[in-house]
C-alpha cells in the first residue's frame, strides 16, 4: 500500500513538472525572438548609389526659341523681376505649409529664355535684379584705383558707363489652378485589380515689353502651361489556399515638375512677345523670309483660336472685321 502510493506520488510529480518545463521553454523561447526582432528592427546598411548632377533637358520650346531667325539689330532690355501674384501655398492634407506652390526663382528662367531667343541674338539683356551689387563693385573698383593708381578722376576706359535699356521687360505669375482636370480607371476581378488616375493643374504667366522712353506698354503676352501627374496602381487580395490570404500591392507615380510647367510658359510668352513686336513693327527679322516661317509656326503650334461656345452672343459683322483685320496682318 505504502509502495502504490509513493509511485502515484513520483506519477503526479512527474506531471506537475511538465507545466513547469514548457514554461521555461516557452520563456526561452519568447526572449529569443526578442532578440531576434530587436536585431531586425537595426536597418542594414545599405550603399545607395547617388544620382549624377545633369543639365536641365531642353524642351520644345527651347528649341523653338534658339531656332528663331536673327532680328534686324539686337534690342537692348531690362529685366527687373518676375513676380508670384497667385498667393497659393503647395497643399497638404496633414499639416499646414508655408511653401509656395510655384517657383519663386522665375527671373533667372526669363533671362535664360531672353537669351535663347535667336541664340542670343534678339536681346541684349541687362543686369537690374541685383543691381545694388553690381554698382558696390563698381564703388570698389574705383577706390582701388584710386588707392594703388593716384587716380583723383574716374577712368571711363576702365570703367564704362552701365549700359541703358530702351525697353523693360516685365513679368508675373498670375495664376495656378490645381484640379482643373481629373480622372480615372480601374478594374478589379477576383480580388486582382489595377487603376490609374490621372490630374492636371494649370500655371498662367503674363509678359509685358514696357517702353523707358515714353512709359507705353508696347506688347502683352500672356500663356499657360498644363501640369500632369498620373498614378498607377495595382492590388491583390485573394485566398490561395485553406487559411492562407494572398495580400499585394504596388504602384508608381509621374509628377511633372511645376518649376518645368513655369520655364516652358515663360519660353512661349518670349516667342510670342517676338512674333508679337514683328507682327506690329515694333522690331524686324533680318530675312523676312524666315521671319514668316517663324510667326506661322507660332500661329500653328502655340496659338489658340476662340472656341464656339466663347463667341456666342458676338454680333457676326464684329467677328468678320476682327477675321479681316488679323488677315490683314
Amino acid at each position: 500500500m505504502k509502495r502504490a502510493i509513493k509511485v502515484k506520488a513520483a506519477a503526479d510529480a512527474e506531471r506537475g513538472s511538465q507545466p513547469m518545463y514548457r514554461r521555461v521553454v516557452c520563456r526561452l523561447a519568447s526572449l529569443g525572438l526578442v532578440a531576434v526582432l530587436v536585431s531586425c528592427a537595426t536597418p542594414p546598411k545599405i550603399e545607395q548609389k547617388m544620382a549624377e548632377p545633369v543639365l536641365n533637358p531642353t524642351t520644345q520650346t527651347e528649341y523653338a526659341l534658339l531656332w528663331l531667325p536673327k532680328p534686324l539689330e539686337q534690342i537692348p532690355v531690362a529685366v527687373y523681376g518676375v513676380n508670384d501674384e497667385t498667393g497659393a501655398f503647395k497643399s497638404s492634407d496633414s499639416v499646414q505649409t508655408l511653401s509656395r506652390a510655384v517657383t519663386q526663382g522665375a527671373t533667372p528662367i526669363l533671362i535664360k529664355a531672353l537669351h535663347d531667343a535667336g541664340d542670343r541674338s534678339w536681346f541684349t539683356v541687362i543686369e537690374r535684379e541685383k543691381l545694388d551689387n553690381l554698382l558696390k563693385e563698381r564703388q570698389i573698383i574705383l577706390e582701388m584705383r584710386q588707392r594703388y593708381l593716384g587716380e583723383s578722376a574716374k577712368d571711363s576706359h576702365a570703367l564704362p558707363a552701365l549700359l541703358f535699356a530702351g525697353i523693360l521687360i516685365e513679368g508675373a505669375i498670375t495664376g495656378y489652378d490645381t484640379n482643373t482636370q481629373t480622372g480615372g480607371a480601374g478594374a478589379q476581378y477576383l480580388g486582382i485589380g489595377a487603376s490609374t488616375q490621372y490630374r492636371e493643374d494649370a500655371v498662367s504667366v503674363y509678359l509685358r515689353a514696357v517702353s523707358v522712353k515714353t512709359g507705353e506698354v508696347l506688347l502683352s503676352v500672356s500663356t499657360e502651361q498644363r501640369v500632369a501627374s498620373v498614378a498607377w496602381q495595382g492590388n491583390a487580395f485573394k485566398y490561395v489556399a485553406y487559411r492562407e490570404l494572398l495580400e499585394a500591392e504596388a504602384g508608381i507615380t509621374l509628377n511633372q515638375p511645376r518649376h518645368l510647367a513655369v520655364r516652358q510658359a515663360l519660353e512661349k510668352a518670349v516667342y510670342g512677345l517676338v512674333v508679337q513686336g514683328a507682327k506690329t513693327g515694333l522690331w524686324e527679322f533680318a530675312d523676312k523670309a524666315a521671319g514668316e516661317t517663324a510667326i506661322r509656326f507660332f500661329d500653328e503650334n502655340y496659338k489658340s483660336d476662340f472656341s464656339k461656345d466663347a463667341t456666342k452672343g458676338v454680333p457676326k459683322e464684329f467677328l468678320d472685321a476682327a477675321k479681316g483685320n488679323a488677315a490683314k496682318r
